[in-house]
């Protein structure tokens, strides 16, 4: 399943949570420094999704039955993977600070590995650009944060 993201956000940032989230954004152990750096916050049960905009998103997201592992490392500026458990099943994404529901997924409940690609970042020139971030999101238990690529921010 794919979908196509055209929505508006704040901050320099958006959300896909579980329906059922207490969703604490501003939770000190969300965007700590770390995860600012890798932009990619999470906690119980939502992650939190830096951007180099201020405002439009553009994107994608799509739900995968296994990991992508044919990664084309060069065509993104930034590659950033974390986990989310989604109690519900219901998947949503959300906007900033504003929770307005961008998009709504019904998935089994359990356990997702999330990786977002960032690509664009340099066409950013204040609040908005040519930037753009695809998500893929597949069952897995693994809940780590890791960077694949790190964008090296000139």
């Amino acid at each position: 399943m794919k979908y196509k993201l055209d929505f508006y956000t704040a901050y320099n940032q958006f959300y896909v949570q579980d329906k059922l989230s207490p969703g604490r954004t501003d939770s000190a152990s969300f965007w700590t420094a770390e995860a600012y750096h890798d932009r990619l916050a999470m906690e119980e049960g939502i992650v939190g999704i830096g951007t180099e905009c201020y405002g439009p998103i553009k994107g994608e997201l799509e739900i995968l039955q296994v990991a992508n592992n044919e990664i084309d490392i060069n065509k993104h500026d930034h590659i950033v993977e974390g986990g989310i458990f989604l109690k519900s099943g219901t998947l949503q994404l959300l906007s900033c600070p504003n929770p307005d529901v961008a998009l709504e997924i019904e998935l089994d409940p359990g356990f997702y590995r999330i990786r977002v690609y960032s690509a664009g970042l340099a066409t950013v020139d204040g609040d908005e650009g040519n930037d753009y971030y695809k998500i893929e999101i597949w069952p897995a238990n693994n809940m780590m944060r890791k960077v694949l690529k790190a964008y090296a921010n000139p």
